[in-house]
């Protein structure tokens, strides 16, 4: 973990090492015989969708489009994540991209519903971006809970996400 503080000492942001991710199908848990998924084209209750899956230690299904705010997630979001090609089901991501270094995401979380953010998420929507030739390995993305930064290190190919830390709560536990 790395840190900022402020000048009265407060943590302003914090940057957390994600880990690397996994590629293998197998191991994200989806069931298509190939070494990677990355822009593959699915039919998902009559649908077309060209979808990359990463793991982060939890399966996500990538899926670009030119306007996340026009996708109806409620409705979309449980169908995807339920479809018998994820048996163990999978977080699901629609991302715009607004240029190579800033993209914007919405989040369908398996058995949760939509979500304001997604560390995990962020990192994989990251990965597919540079996979499908769309982003950098640094970039800004949009969440409707705040923004994080994702730096894919090719040196390592460990995700580093930086987002902002804020005191939310302070309590007194009995002894």
């Amino acid at each position: 973990i790395d840190y900022e503080l402020d000048q009265d000492g407060k943590m302003t942001s914090a940057t957390v090492n994600m880990s690397q991710p996994v590629l293998n199908p197998a191991d994200i848990q989806v069931k298509l015989d190939s070494q990677q998924v990355v822009g593959h084209e699915v039919e998902i209750t009559g649908k077309k969708f060209n979808i990359t899956c990463v793991s982060m230690g939890n399966p996500h299904v990538i899926i670009f489009c030119d306007d996340v705010s026009v996708i109806d997630l409620e409705k979309i979001g449980p169908v995807i994540e339920n479809d018998p090609l994820f048996p163990q089901r999978i977080n699901v991501h629609f991302v715009s991209v607004d240029s190579r270094s800033e993209l914007t995401m919405r989040t369908w979380e398996r058995g949760t519903g939509i979500t304001l953010a997604c560390g995990t998420g962020a990192c994989a929507v990251c990965v597919a971006g540079v996979l499908n030739e769309l982003s950098n390995r640094n970039c800004l993305i949009h969440l409707p809970g705040g923004d994080l930064t994702i730096d894919w290190c090719e040196k390592d190919n460990c995700l580093y996400m930086t987002g902002p830390a804020v005191e939310v709560f302070e309590g007194t536990w009995p002894l």
